[in-house]
């Protein structure tokens, strides 16, 4: 790790192989309800948070990383052992990852901030909270 770098959160995948640090503060904590989150993550929705590449280091289980290609330019990032999902990246930004929030150790110290597709949320799971709802992607 280089000098000056404080470790603001860490996680690993469900067998622990992947292990992984983030340098900076964590952002809020995105909610996506797209079928494709859903599908990926086998619930009702995706929890994400976005965490500059730069600031996220891998600190065990490169070699255990594999990835899916679920739309042109989008990648789901996942360990082949246990099958946990890690992150996912867009080619057109690769200065960023989406990291799972359910990866992380307590305390994060962050919190969902709005609710993205819910048009197409599943059938079967209720929002019962006050964030923002947005039926598309969040604006900006």
């Amino acid at each position: 790790m280089q000098m000056g770098c404080r470790v603001m959160a860490s996680g690993s995948c469900l067998c622990g192989a992947v292990q992984f640090e983030v340098t900076a503060p964590l952002g809020s904590v995105q909610i996506c309800h797209c079928s494709a989150c859903r599908k990926a993550q086998g619930g009702a929705f995706g929890a994400n948070i976005p965490v500059a590449t730069a600031d996220l280091r891998l600190l065990a289980g490169e070699d255990h990383l594999a990835a899916f290609e679920s739309s042109p330019g989008k990648q789901r990032v996942f360990c082949r052992t246990c099958g946990s999902p890690i992150f996912s990246r867009l080619a057109q930004r690769p200065e960023v990852v989406r990291l799972r929030a359910g990866l992380l150790d307590n305390p994060t110290h962050t919190a969902p901030a709005s609710h993205a597709y819910v048009a197409s949320k599943a059938d079967w799971w209720e929002i019962t909270d006050d964030l923002p709802q947005h039926p598309d992607a969040r604006p900006g």
